[in-house]
């Protein structure tokens, strides 16, 4: 496995704990379709919440934050359409949050949660 991926799949899993913490209640992960992929789908309270996870190991190429774009952010929507046809779906609220994960080589990894970006 390339680090890249063992890195995204270490940063999916700690946002996965994290939003469970939170309170959260995990639905799905990696759901896949023909037009992308979700990383979480998720309940919090009587909201159905699509979260992104942004994993990065240094500032390098800026935060993780960062990389959510505006055409990223149109592709989670398109995305939340076809998880909703697809599971039949449809809830009073859908929220799309971004769980950013920085993962530094010395030191513990920190998780910034942005809830409600799109």
């Amino acid at each position: 496995m390339r680090t890249k991926d063992a890195v995204g799949q270490y940063g999916e899993q700690l946002a996965a704990e994290h939003l469970a913490n939170a309170g959260f209640a995990i639905l799905e992960r990696n759901w896949r379709c023909a037009a992308g992929e979700i990383d979480i789908v998720a309940r919090d309270g009587d909201t159905l919440v699509v979260c992104e996870v942004k994993t990065r190991r240094g500032l390098g190429y800026g935060s993780p934050l960062e990389s959510i774009t505006y055409r990223k952010l149109s592709k989670l929507r398109e995305l939340v359409g076809h998880w909703l046809r697809d599971h039949d779906l449809r809830p009073d609220h859908v929220r799309i949050d971004v769980v950013a994960i920085l993962v530094p080589r010395d030191g513990k990894a920190t998780v910034d949660h942005v809830r409600g970006v799109a």
